[in-house]
């Protein structure tokens, strides 16, 4: 079975942001995992595919988590924080990606 084809375009903008937290650190060290927030609408295989490409390092394995947004007080009205989806990067041993120097390790 042959890799997926993927429109770089749309691998451009499946990753929004890493996440950069005590928890998320901690994973990193202990699991070689780095999360990411990606766009609601990207599946495991493209998540990988974009974090190959601009990261250039090997991928294991992706997993996915759906967040709901926290209900929050504007003054007197409630209102809700949009949710958003998790990717949980597993890399391959040896694999590092270090965003305090902007890129791969």
């Amino acid at each position: 079975m042959s890799a997926p084809k993927f429109n770089e375009e749309r691998l451009m903008q499946v990753l929004l942001a890493p996440q950069i937290s005590e928890k998320a650190t901690y994973i990193a060290e202990k699991h070689e995992q780095v999360i990411f927030i990606v766009a609601s609408d990207a599946t495991k295989l493209e998540v990988k595919a974009a974090v190959e490409l601009l990261f250039k390092v090997e991928v294991e394995s992706v997993q996915v988590a759906n967040v709901k947004g926290k209900a929050k007080r504007y003054g007197r009205a409630m209102g809700r924080r949009s949710d958003m989806r998790k990717a949980y990067v597993c890399l391959k041993p040896g694999q590092e990606i270090n965003f305090a120097e902007g890129g791969v390790a």
